[in-house]
Parts: structure tokens; C-alpha cells; sequence
């Protein structure tokens, strides 16, 4: 058997919780083999980004083509992409080798605030990566950024996913999670077909450093298995909401959610299956 194997285009982030450090946890923990290609360097924990060094555009084409002509890519994501020269290397590399299951974490700001996107790059991202994506997962300041126009309301999720389509991708999911109503985080999800609505309990808490890596890595595992784009959606909302339930408590800011989660509940449960056996045997 041939283990799925899923790809990673995005920053180092030297504190461990986001970035592609992030990624490879969560591909590690749904069972698919991760490679990466490594677009910036960041000097970062959980509370500030306070130094990028990002790579030489033609470095990170190298790393792509490194491993596609090995390894192999069954799906792909990226993350931080930094500025338009690494934008275009990263979407020629994607025509080139024809990968067909890209998921675009449109990556703008961390957590702490700093910026992760120049300016001048959001624009090389709407018109060379966006029309190559099968799924593009924008936070709703990052589906403002994107589409031009505000996202305040529930119903104006559908009126900027709809926008942002036009712009090529397949597929488009907008996280709900900075709506602060309600007690639910709501998703949405949108083909050109079909709104679906994806709603798990709102966590209360400061340790969602992460989170859209998480998210966006799990979508592209679950692609990388060879399950359809909502189905995969699906099952990374509930990978990431079980990440941030579980989140650590690591370090003076936001703490990381926990990618492991899901892996670990896995096996306390078979350990608490097994001791019941056991206990019943007896």
C-alpha cells in the first residue's frame, strides 16, 4: 500500500504552533506522508513575529521540483507565500506538475498581527494562484481582502464566497470564526452548486494559534486520500475544532491548538476500550 502524500508550501514558524511546523503535524496525525517546500523563515513564538527572512524565489521552485520528481504530490497547500515573486513560482510550479488538489490558505496577518502578505502581493495572488486552487480557505478579513468588500454578517458569507469564486477556484470556504454571535463557529462552503453550512460548538479560548493551518492542511490530507473537496471540508472542521478544544497552554500569548488532538483521543479511547475488556474479562 502507497501512503497518500500531501505537500506544504508555506513559512517556518520557529515557535511550532502555525506554518508548515503546524502542517506536517497534521499530516502526520490523519496518516498521510508531508513534504514541504519552505517560502520564509520567521522568528516567532506565541507572542510576536519579530524577524521574516524570506527565500529566494527560485530556491523555493527548487524545493518543489525536488520533491515532486520523487516523493510525488497528491495534494498541496500553501500558506505563507510572503510577496508576488514567490507567488509566481509557486503557481508556475503548480501548472507545471500539474497538481490538481492545491488547497490556498490565503495567508495575510498572523495572529499576533504581523504581516505575512506584502501588499503588492495580494493582487498576484487573486490573479495566479486563486484560479489554480480546488479549495481556497480565507479567514473573513482575508475574504474582504479578496473580494473587495466587507463580510459583517452570516449572510454576506454567501454574497463574498460567491465573489470570490469568480475568481477561479473550484471551491471556496469561508471560516465563520471571527463572527463573535451565536455559540456555534460556522462555516461556510460553496462549489458554484451548493451552500453548505458547517457548524461545531464556539471554543472559548486564547490558544488558536494555528488554527488556519490546521484547518487547511487537514482539507489537504483528506484530498490527498482521494475524498471529494466538502467531504474533505468536512472532516478537517472537525480535526480543527478538536485541535482547539485541546489547545496548549504553551508560552505568554496565544498558545498553539493542539494538531495531535484527534490522534490522542483516538488512542485514550482504545486504551479505555481495552481496560474495559480486560476488567470484563476478569
Amino acid at each position: 500500500m502507497r501512503i497518500p502524500r500531501a505537500m506544504t508550501i508555506a513559512g517556518s514558524d520557529s515557535g511550532g504552533g502555525a506554518g508548515i511546523q503546524a502542517d506536517l503535524k497534521t499530516f502526520a496525525a490523519l496518516g498521510v506522508f508531508g513534504t514541504s517546500a519552505i517560502t520564509a523563515l520567521t522568528a516567532q513564538n506565541t507572542l510576536a513575529v519579530t524577524a521574516v527572512m524570506e527565500v529566494a524565489p527560485e530556491f523555493v521552485g527548487a524545493q518543489i521540483d525536488a520533491v515532486v520528481g520523487d516523493i510525488g504530490v497528491d495534494a498541496a497547500k500553501t500558506g505563507m507565500l510572503a510577496n508576488a515573486a514567490i507567488i509566481e513560482v509557486v503557481a508556475e510550479k503548480v501548472r507545471e506538475h500539474r497538481l490538481q488538489r492545491l488547497v490556498v490558505d490565503p495567508v495575510m496577518v498572523a495572529k499576533s498581527g504581523a504581516p505575512l502578505l506584502r501588499p503588492d502581493a495580494v493582487e498576484a495572488l487573486r490573479r495566479l494562484l486563486l484560479p489554480l486552487a480546488l479549495v481556497v480557505t480565507p479567514n473573513l478579513p482575508e475574504a474582504t481582502t479578496l473580494a473587495g468588500r466587507p463580510v459583517r454578517t452570516a449572510a454576506e458569507m454567501e454574497e463574498v464566497a460567491r465573489a470570490i469564486l469568480a475568481l477561479g477556484p473550484r471551491a471556496v470556504v469561508i471560516k465563520g470564526g471571527h463572527l463573535q454571535d451565536g455559540e456555534e463557529a460556522v462555516d461556510l462552503f460553496y462549489d458554484g452548486r451548493e451552500v453548505h453550512r458547517l457548524a461545531a460548538p464556539r471554543v472559548r479560548t486564547r490558544h488558536t494559534h494555528g488554527t488556519g493551518c490546521i484547518f487547511s492542511a487537514a482539507i489537504a490530507a483528506g484530498l490527498a486520500k482521494g475524498l471529494e473537496p466538502l467531504e474533505a471540508v468536512a472532516q478537517a472542521k472537525r480535526f480543527v475544532t478538536a485541535a482547539i478544544e485541546d489547545g496548549l497552554p504553551v508560552g505568554g500569548g496565544h498558545g498553539p491548538a493542539n494538531p495531535m488532538a484527534a490522534l490522542q483521543r483516538r488512542q485514550q479511547d482504545s486504551k479505555t476500550r481495552a481496560k474495559t475488556e480486560e476488567e470484563e474479562g476478569l
